[in-house]
C-alpha cells in the first residue's frame, strides 16, 4: 500500500510538473507572439506614415493578420513600393506571408484607366454614395485618374491628388487611347463666372450645358460669333465667342501675375460658400483660393491645410508687413503647449491700403484687418496663422496648368 500510494503521489507529481511545463511554454509562446504582433503592427504603422501621411491624397489601408506560421496582409494601397517594403522588412519573422493586397488602380476598372468630368461640376464625395459628405469638386473637362469602380461610384483621383468618389453620371469613362486623344485635341476654355452651351447657334433657347469659369471642352470648330465644342461623351454645342477662349492661345497670353489673381477673385465676388466646392457655382474657403490660383494658370493643393504647406513663409512675425498682393493668409487655432496648430480658413491679401483681403465665407467677400474700417474682421484678424506666397516661387506643390488637357 505505501509503495502504491507513493507511486501515485509520484504519478501526480509528474502530471503536476507537466502541466507547469506546458503553461511556461505556452506563456513563452504567447509573450513571443504578441512581441511580434507589436513589432510588425509599428512597421506597418511606419510604413503608413513614410508612404501616406496625408490620406487625403494617398491610399494605404492595410491590415495585417498574424499567427505563428502565416502572415496575412489584406486591403488596398496606391503606393506600390510601400507594399514592396512592408513584405521585405516582415521577411525576417520567418513565416509564410500571404500578400492579399488590392494595387490601386485595380481589376474593376478595366481598360479604363481614365474619366473626364462631363458636367459643368462633378461632385467628388468621402464615400461610394450619394448621402456621403462633399470633399470636393472637378470641373468641365477635367482629367481624372480612375482607382477603383465600385457600383455606379469611381475612386479617382483629381489633378491636385486628391483621391474620392465620384458618381458615374458627372463623367465619361475612357480608356487609354481614347483619353490621349482627348488630352492632344485643340480646346476651348471658358472666361466667364457662368454661361451656356448651346444646342444650336440659330436658337439660344435650345441648352446643351451650363458652364463655370474655367470649364474646358473640345473645340471642334469656329465662326465669327459661336465656338463649336464637343463634350467628353460626343454631344456637340455651341459657345459665344466673346464668352470664351482657346484654350493653347489663352495659356499663351497667360502671364500669372498678382493683378490678375486680384481680378478673378473680384470676379467671384457674392458666389455662395459650398463645403467642398471648388468652382464658380459655390466654393469653400480653399476652393476659393484654387479656382483664383487656376485662372493664373497653376494648380494648387486643395485644401487650406494643405495648401499653408505650399510656397515661401511671408509673414513670420505675424505682423502683415511682409505681405503682397496674392500672398495666402491663414487662419485657425493656434498651438499650444497641449494641441497643434489647426488651419481652417484662407484667404487671399489684396495689398492695398486698407488692409483687406478677400475669401470665401458665407459668400465670396471682402475683409479687413484695420480696425478702423467698416469692413474690419476681427474674427479671423483674431487667428491669423500666418501666409505664403505662391506667386513667383518654385514648389513642386505649385503646378502649371498641362499644356494639354
Amino acid at each position: 500500500m505505501m509503495a502504491l500510494s507513493k507511486l501515485k503521489t509520484l504519478t501526480n507529481l509528474t502530471r503536476i510538473w507537466f502541466a507547469l511545463s506546458l503553461i511556461l511554454i505556452l506563456s513563452v509562446v504567447s509573450c513571443s507572439d504578441n512581441e511580434n504582433a507589436r513589432k510588425i503592427s509599428e512597421i506597418n504603422d511606419r510604413i503608413e506614415n513614410e508612404f501616406a501621411p496625408d490620406k487625403r491624397v494617398a491610399v494605404y489601408d492595410i491590415e495585417i493578420v498574424s499567427d505563428r506560421n502565416v502572415i496575412r496582409i489584406k486591403g488596398e494601397t496606391d503606393q506600390p513600393e510601400a507594399l514592396e517594403q512592408l513584405k521585405e522588412e516582415l521577411e525576417p519573422f520567418n513565416t509564410s506571408i500571404n500578400n492579399e493586397v488590392s494595387l490601386l488602380p485595380d481589376t474593376s476598372i478595366g481598360n479604363h484607366p481614365y474619366a473626364v468630368v462631363n458636367n459643368s461640376v462633378a461632385n467628388i464625395r468621402s464615400a461610394p454614395r450619394h448621402s456621403a459628405e462633399l470633399a470636393t469638386q472637378a470641373i468641365l473637362g477635367t482629367g481624372l485618374k480612375v482607382l477603383k469602380i465600385e457600383g455606379d461610384f469611381y475612386r479617382v483621383q483629381t489633378p491636385d491628388q486628391y483621391i474620392s468618389w465620384v458618381d458615374h453620371g458627372g463623367v465619361q469613362l475612357m480608356a487609354q487611347e481614347e483619353y490621349d486623344s482627348w488630352s492632344t485635341a485643340p480646346k476651348m476654355i471658358y472666361l466667364k463666372t457662368s454661361g451656356h452651351v448651346y444646342a444650336s447657334k440659330d436658337n439660344e433657347l435650345q441648352i446643351q450645358g451650363d458652364l463655370v469659369l474655367g470649364s474646358l471642352l473640345k473645340l471642334t470648330g469656329k465662326d465669327e460669333k459661336y465656338f463649336e465644342v464637343a463634350y467628353p461623351d460626343g454631344r456637340i454645342g455651341y459657345v459665344r465667342r466673346d464668352e470664351a477662349e482657346v484654350y493653347l492661345d489663352w495659356l499663351d497670353e497667360l502671364n500669372p501675375s498678382p493683378d490678375r489673381l486680384e481680378l478673378y477673385a473680384r470676379s467671384l465676388l457674392g458666389s455662395p460658400y459650398l463645403w467642398g466646392g471648388t468652382s464658380s457655382k459655390g466654393m469653400d474657403c480653399s476652393g476659393f483660393t484654387k479656382t483664383a490660383f487656376r485662372m493664373n494658370g497653376l494648380i494648387i493643393p486643395r485644401d487650406a491645410s494643405q495648401q499653408i504647406m505650399a510656397g515661401k513663409d511671408v509673414d513670420p512675425e505675424l505682423s502683415f508687413e511682409s505681405l503682397t498682393k496674392g500672398d495666402l493668409m491663414f487662419f485657425g487655432k493656434k498651438a499650444t503647449d497641449s494641441t497643434r496648430q489647426r488651419v481652417t480658413h484662407v484667404a487671399i491679401w489684396l495689398g492695398n491700403d486698407r488692409g483687406e483681403f478677400i475669401h470665401s465665407s458665407g459668400r465670396v467677400k471682402i475683409g479687413s484687418i484695420d480696425s478702423n474700417a467698416p469692413n474690419y474682421d476681427e474674427f479671423n484678424t483674431g487667428r491669423y496663422l500666418g501666409s505664403r506666397r505662391y506667386l513667383g516661387e518654385s514648389d513642386p506643390q505649385i503646378a502649371p496648368l498641362p499644356f494639354k488637357n
